[in-house]
């Protein structure tokens, strides 16, 4: 594992979640496996990859809706006159 992308060209999002995800695997399995054992990066894995699939969709649409707002807020508080043509 490693992050070099010298010869493979530029990584796809979902070739890096899948190395983030065994990352936090990984980190998550050696914090609690005294306590609850070596299933837990086998189970984690696939759990963090969905968690980061859920939290990556969660944040493209709060980007949207936070435009939408910020657009109708600016419309409000800055006269036409002064609002730049684009």
């Amino acid at each position: 594992m490693g992050i070099i992308f010298e010869s493979r060209g530029e990584p796809s999002i979902e070739v890096i979640r899948e190395e983030l995800a065994e990352s936090i695997s990984k980190v998550l399995g050696s914090i609690f496996n005294d306590k609850y054992g070596p299933l837990l990066g086998v189970v984690s894995q696939p759990a963090v990859n969905e968690f980061l699939k859920g939290f990556e969709s969660n944040l493209s649409r709060t980007k949207g809706d936070l435009t939408i707002v910020l657009e109708e807020l600016l419309d409000r508080v800055v006269p036409k006159n002064l609002r730049k043509k684009s």
